[in-house]
């Protein structure tokens, strides 16, 4: 890249005079600064929440020719070390204790993680959670004790305007904290990929500026409220980027930022990651959170006696709650407002194996690695069939003892919990595609091949 700098040379003497009398471009000093437009105030109030982000990955070499040269020249031959790759993306900070939002695609199978503040201030960051069918991430900063950071807004689900002035906020290309600014293309694309749709469905379309090194960082309003997170740019095309929207980021937080999936607690709600005051946006009758009263639609105004000041403040309150202690809740329905007292409890109460029999007719229990060797398997995740009801919906889809389910509707499920969990969301006559390994004998040796089956739910 080639960069001409310009230097200040002498001023010449009609250039002084202008200078001395005011002249050019320059402002009343009574008068607003006509540059400070809506645009640089969403940047002020935004850029101190953008992080950029890079990742180290350890790549472990698998060479034959240097197994072979260590086998013959022994300690006289110095292996090489593993190689070490660096990727670079953005996030923002949507909490004031260091939660940051990204893509997964950006931290995935990273070995550590590194944060770097507009303020220049580098902190190294944890992996907490994420999803690849998201492609959303959640880190947490490694601050020192009480050391907050700049949270960004959110704004309302679907709260956009198609051409309204859009921003979008990173590090392409390793550059830094850069901005560049376009308007809302689209509210809903579905961009291809190797002639396949992708599995985030509306995404937001921009023809503000998505380059490499971009994933991750926030899309925002002239508020400097968040809309999206850029996520990708059509390659062929010229000003086509995407984001996704903030409506499917908040959902998206609002399942991998749960009890449920960090802490194995049961509380059977959803609350909306977004602008306060947090709003329920599912929540299943049958627990905990649904034997206390909470209702879809409800207000969360206060959790253990205090407001809330944002969605992983609330839900970090549920994760670090035990099952033998209440949670109270203050929600507002309505013009009403109401106390709930919720328990959590674990899963496993509940979703149990005499659900999926209920469900299935097929009696489970989880592979455990045990069982694994026994079968001749490397895999040590899933759930094996033990037996089979007569009659059942199981037995018409043709599952048969030792058929092992490793995922429903492709979910993955490591565990007999997940799949009932995946199977109680269902109602009777509905369909579930389990993907399933199954023994064949071949002599006096068992092969193993992938199936798949449509169990009708009874």
């Amino acid at each position: 890249m080639i960069m001409r700098f310009f230097g200040l040379g002498k001023l010449t003497p009609v250039f002084f005079l202008a200078a001395v009398l005011g002249g050019g471009a320059a402002t009343s000093a009574e008068g607003p600064d006509v540059r400070r437009d809506a645009v640089v105030e969403a940047v002020q109030r935004v850029m101190p929440s953008v992080v950029n982000i890079r990742t180290e990955t350890i790549v472990q070499r698998n060479d034959p020719y240097e197994r072979l040269l260590q086998e013959f020249w022994g300690p006289i031959y110095k292996r090489r070390g593993p190689e070490k790759t660096v990727s670079l993306g953005s996030g923002v900070i949507l909490d004031e204790d260091g939660w940051v939002l990204t893509n997964f695609h950006v931290v995935r199978r990273a070995t550590s993680i590194f944060v770097k503040l507009a303020d220049n201030r580098e902190y190294e960051a944890e992996a907490i959670s994420g999803t690849s069918f998201t492609d959303v991430a959640l880190l947490k900063i490694k601050g020192k004790p009480g050391e907050k950071f700049h949270a960004i807004k959110f704004a309302a689900d679907d709260d956009l305007l198609l051409g309204e002035t859009v921003l979008a906020l990173g590090n392409p290309f390793g550059l830094g904290g850069s901005v560049s600014r376009g308007i809302l293309s689209s509210k809903s694309r579905r961009p291809p990929t190797e002639n396949e749709t992708l599995e985030v469905e509306d995404w937001l379309q921009t023809d503000a500026a998505i380059n490499p090194g971009n994933s991750g960082g926030p899309l925002v309003n002239l508020r400097g409220d968040l809309i999206g997170i850029d996520v990708a740019v059509l390659q062929q095309g010229q000003g086509i980027g995407f984001a996704i929207p903030v409506r499917r980021v908040s959902t998206a937080l609002s399942e991998i930022y749960s009890p449920e999936l960090l802490r194995t607690n049961w509380f059977g709600a959803r609350v909306r990651a977004g602008a306060l005051p947090l709003v329920v946006g599912s929540v299943q009758l049958e627990s905990p959170a649904g034997q206390a009263g909470l209702r879809a639609g409800d207000q969360i105004l206060e959790v253990n006696g205090r407001a809330p000041r944002s969605f992983i403040d609330f839900s970090r309150e549920l994760i670090d709650a035990t099952t033998d202690k209440n949670i109270s809740l203050l929600v507002r329905r309505g013009a009403d407002e109401r106390k709930l007292s919720v328990r959590l409890v674990r899963e496993e109460t509940f979703f149990n194996s005499e659900l999926i029999r209920k469900k299935t007719g097929a009696a489970v229990k989880n592979l455990t690695p045990e069982l694994a060797r026994a079968f001749g398997l490397r895999l040590a995740e899933g759930v094996v069939i033990a037996s089979v009801d007569p009659n059942s919906a199981a037995a018409r889809a043709g599952l048969k003892t030792n058929m092992i389910i490793t995922s429903v509707d492709g979910q993955i499920t490591p565990t007999f919990v997940n799949v009932a969990k995946m199977l109680h969301a269902r109602r009777k006559g509905e369909k579930a595609t389990l993907d399933l390994v199954v023994p064949r004998p071949r002599g006096r040796f068992i092969e193993y091949q992938e199936a798949k089956v449509e169990v009708t739910v009874q």
